[in-house]
């Protein structure tokens, strides 16, 4: 639940980005795919996920595959701890905020 949460918020996020700079560059934002370009995140995720992968010649493949999964657990890690309501949290440790610096200093 918090997973769809973090992501949800991601792309709302990026969406507010996107308009953002677009203002700033004077020209139109995402505005194709989807009602007012919601979708824009999605259509780029699907894109990313069909991709082709290009591995690089002599490269370790097991990190090469391991490092974008590592990163990624990391930063869902650090949301493991704040609590979002009463009893809505995945872990209550008395350190969270040491926690949360140590999660996101890893990445």
């Amino acid at each position: 639940l918090i997973v769809a949460f973090v992501m949800i918020s991601l792309l709302f996020l990026v969406y507010g980005d996107r308009k953002i700079w677009a203002a700033v560059q004077m020209r139109k934002g995402p505005n194709v795919v989807g009602p007012f370009g919601l979708l824009q995140s999605v259509a780029d995720a699907l894109k990313y996920v069909v991709k082709e992968i290009v591995i690089p010649a002599g490269v370790d493949r097991p990190v090469f595959f391991l490092a974008p999964m590592l990163s990624f657990v990391l930063a869902i890690l650090a949301w493991s701890v704040i609590p979002f309501d009463s009893g809505w949290v995945l872990a209550d440790i008395n350190v969270a905020i040491l926690f949360v610096f140590a999660a996101s200093s890893l990445e």
